[in-house]
């Protein structure tokens, strides 16, 4: 009964999800992350494996998700394909090899380099970075280190890397709109990656609780996919008719505190 109770909880964490998603386009994992940290300790599942089972979950997670977004974007003419070929082995390198280190660190580390992370991107959206272009975009080799950079990161909190991507793109003279719907792509590769390494990361870890595949915590993954999916068209329609920026910064204020949140929750 208790179990079932925590499981109707998923799909509620699902709806708000899938909503902030289409709204200001970000991805499961700073939005996720802390919610499934959270619920996971109340749960009682062991603390040496409580971030990486969140982190792993929301990864998973950001498979289906973005490529609802991915389509969308698509359709409007915005997905720098080009880009998005020369950067995705990069990303799924890094990402991959990430994901797969990331099972070596313990959860209090893991969660002081996510809380860090957090703070930077809660930041650059209640300031609305927007980084000037002061050069093109590089070769092929350089698009690969980027995305191996961008892709190690995200896997550090399963993300779909939006918050590095899209100054990256607008720093390399990409026009606004391109660099929003191609991050959207480059969401997808690193989120495939991320998944299977978190999966194979935790596959001979012992005392995961049931129902875990690897770092992937199947009653969450599912309850919030579903929900997810369904309310992130909800979200992007109303994008264009909210003060989304004003909402973006409210929402960036929101992630600072969560990130804090955690952070006591681990020096406490």
């Amino acid at each position: 009964m208790i179990m079932t109770i925590w499981w109707l909880t998923y799909p509620l964490l699902g709806i708000f999800g899938g909503f902030v998603a289409g709204l200001f386009g970000v991805g499961g994992g700073l939005t996720l992350v802390p919610f499934l940290y959270m619920l996971f300790v109340a749960q009682g599942f062991p603390a040496d494996h409580v971030m990486h089972l969140a982190l792993g979950t929301s990864m998973a997670t950001i498979v289906f998700t973005s490529i609802s977004s991915m389509r969308a974007h698509h359709g409007h003419g915005a997905v720098r394909w080009d880009i998005v070929r020369s950067m995705a082995p990069g990303l799924v390198l890094g990402t991959f090899g990430g994901s797969l280190c990331v099972g070596l660190v313990p959860t209090g580390p893991m969660t002081a380099i996510f809380v860090v992370i957090v703070y930077y991107a809660s930041m650059q959206m209640m300031l609305d970075f927007k980084p000037k272009a002061h050069r093109q975009m590089p070769g092929d080799a350089g698009r690969f280190v980027a995305g191996g950079i961008i892709g190690v990161i995200s896997s550090l909190v399963a993300a779909g890397g939006g918050f590095l991507s899209v100054p990256f793109m607008l720093f390399c003279n990409v026009a606004v709109h391109q660099a929003v719907g191609t991050s959207a792509a480059l969401g997808f590769p690193i989120a495939v990656a991320g998944a299977i390494g978190y999966m194979v990361s935790g596959w001979n870890d012992t005392g995961l609780p049931q129902y875990a595949f690897g770092y992937i915590y199947l009653p969450a993954f599912f309850g919030i996919v579903v929900m997810s999916i369904t309310m992130a068209p909800f979200g992007a329609r109303l994008a264009h008719r909210l003060p989304v920026k004003k909402l973006k910064r409210m929402f960036g204020a929101f992630l600072a505190l969560l990130a804090t949140k955690m952070l006591f929750s681990l020096i406490g």
